[in-house]
């Protein structure tokens, strides 16, 4: 091992602690800021979570997702909503949380096996991570989630409540971060199958 490679170590560490910071100050500020759409308004952190499972490392894009789970755990409000802290995660979106992880590496794999090359296909792994980050928050809403009545939702008012509303901006969001990512491999090809930032 040479000396050059031992010094680059630092730099290359805090390359990746940099990345970890921005993505998860990305992903909160994502979670507050609202836009106009139908039936519902929209957050853009599902944008970010897509952009920064296309763009970063697999164990930098995993530690993003870990470390913000971590600080709204901890009660620092980086969520959609004003509150945060363990209660959180026995909430109604609770699922929807443990499925920004799964969401991630499912992107990554799809990326590092070479299933995405251009918008459509990165569009449509983008739809089957999110469709199956949708079911774990469904799942979880309907049979896992107990309201102060001391029951359950059920099937029909998870999906009303909490996927219906939601479908079609992430579609729209989905289309989004392909366009860029499909953009950005233009510019700089390598990041379709590649590693990443």
């Amino acid at each position: 091992m040479s000396y050059s490679t031992i010094a680059l170590r630092p730099a290359v560490a805090s390359r990746e602690a940099g990345l970890v910071l921005f993505g998860i100050a990305l992903l909160a500020v994502a979670a507050k800021v609202q836009v106009p759409f139908w039936p519902v308004p929209a957050t853009m952190q599902t944008l970010a979570l897509f952009a920064i499972a296309l763009l970063y490392r697999p164990a930098t894009a995993l530690g993003v997702v870990t470390v913000y789970l971590a600080a709204g755990f901890a009660g620092i409000p980086v969520f959609t909503g004003p509150l945060a802290g363990p209660g959180y995660f026995t909430g109604p979106t609770a699922g929807f949380l443990a499925g920004f992880v799964v969401l991630v590496l499912l992107v990554q794999l799809a990326r590092k096996a070479g299933f995405i090359r251009g918008f459509l296909s990165c569009f449509a792994v983008l739809v089957l991570a999110d469709a199956i980050c949708f079911a774990l928050g469904f799942s979880w809403l309907a049979w896992g989630f107990v309201a102060p009545s001391g029951k359950t939702l059920g099937a029909n008012a998870a999906l009303a409540a909490g996927v219906a509303p939601f479908v079609l901006s992430d579609l729209v969001k989905a289309a989004l971060a392909a366009a860029a990512a499909a953009g950005f491999h233009w510019v700089k090809p390598g990041l379709f199958g590649g590693d990443g930032a």
